[in-house]
């Protein structure tokens, strides 16, 4: 299985289907209590966001700092209420022009058809380097946190 997306809310529509609350919002996707983890985040990135709030300001966080292009899901393995996804996606650091070509190993938990927590794995270098470097990134996450 190989399908191209040109957001992130349409790959996991894409991904889960109907397992997922039908809408056309991406707030129509998640539970208001949604726990974001990012096991692999570089220091100065967040590694856990709570609640819609949460998730929402550090997506308005991440939009000047990089830019994504088309998102490419590559399997998806149910398991009841829980998926793992694995998807790639191509874009490039806003301020650098590096390529951010990531990798994804997604683990999602549903409740009700809406997500209720999402276990994000991906490798950091790729972040950092679209991002200029470690010192870049966290500046950029600081400056942004200030700004917020």
């Amino acid at each position: 299985m190989t399908r191209k997306f040109n957001s992130f809310p349409g790959l996991l529509r894409g991904a889960l289907g109907e397992s997922l609350e039908p809408g056309e919002e991406i707030g129509d996707l998640f539970a208001d209590d949604i726990v974001f983890e990012f096991p692999y985040a570089p220091e100065g990135v967040p590694r856990r966001l709570s609640g819609k709030a949460g998730l929402f300001n550090h997506l308005t966080r991440i939009s000047p700092l990089l830019e994504f292009g088309e998102m490419t899901l590559h399997r998806v393995h149910p398991s009841g209420e829980t998926f793992v996804i694995e998807f790639s996606c191509n874009g490039r650091g806003r301020r650098t022009g590096v390529p951010y070509d990531q990798r994804y190993i997604s683990v999602i938990a549903l409740s009700d058809r809406r997500i209720v927590r999402y276990v994000d794995y991906w490798n950091p270098l790729v972040l950092l380097s679209a991002l200029g470097g470690a010192e870049a990134t966290r500046a950029a996450f600081a400056e942004d946190a200030a700004d917020a």
